[in-house]
C-alpha cells in the first residue's frame, strides 16, 4: 500500500523519484525501493514523506483514507478535497493569483480551483490538436 500511495502522490506532483529523494534527503534508489515494495522507510523518513505530501503516516501506510483537508487561509479554515488541495498547492506557486483571497477565502479558493481546472482542460485540448496536426503533416 505504501508503494502505491507514494507513487501516486509523487506523480500527482509531477516529481521524479530523484526530485522527491532530494526533497526528503534520501537516495532515489530508496524511493524506487519504497514504491516497488522492496524497501520500507524508517520512521523518520516516513514522517518526512507524510510532511512533504501533507498527509498522515496512516494514509501512507494504508491505514486511513484521504477524505479532506482543512487549511487556514486568510484567518479562516477552508475544507478541501484531496484533488482540490493538490490544485491549490499548484496555485500557491503563482502568488499573483491568490491576492484577493482575504475577501472570501472559501469562495475564492473554489473559484480558483475551477479556473485552474478549465485552464488544464484547454491546455490538454491544445496538446491534442498539436499532436493531430503533427500526425497529419506526416
Amino acid at each position: 500500500m505504501l508503494g502505491q500511495r507514494l507513487k501516486k502522490l509523487r506523480i500527482e506532483r509531477n516529481l521524479t523519484q530523484k526530485q522527491l529523494a532530494e526533497k526528503i534527503k534520501v537516495t532515489h534508489v530508496s524511493i524506487s525501493g519504497y514504491e516497488n515494495g522492496n524497501r520500507y522507510p524508517d520512521t523518520d523518513t516516513l514522517q518526512r514523506l507524510a510532511d512533504y505530501f501533507d498527509v498522515s503516516t496512516d494514509y501512507l501506510l494504508g491505514r486511513s483514507e484521504l477524505l479532506s483537508h482543512t487549511i487556514p487561509i486568510a484567518g479562516q479554515e477552508v475544507v478541501l478535497s484531496p484533488e482540490e488541495l493538490l490544485l491549490f498547492t499548484e496555485l500557491k506557486k503563482h502568488p499573483t493569483m491568490l491576492y484577493d483571497l482575504a475577501s472570501d477565502p472559501e469562495k475564492k479558493v473554489k473559484e480558483l480551483i475551477k479556473f485552474y481546472k478549465m485552464k488544464q482542460m484547454l491546455l490538454e485540448e491544445d496538446e491534442e490538436e498539436d499532436r493531430a496536426g503533427e500526425k497529419n503533416e506526416r
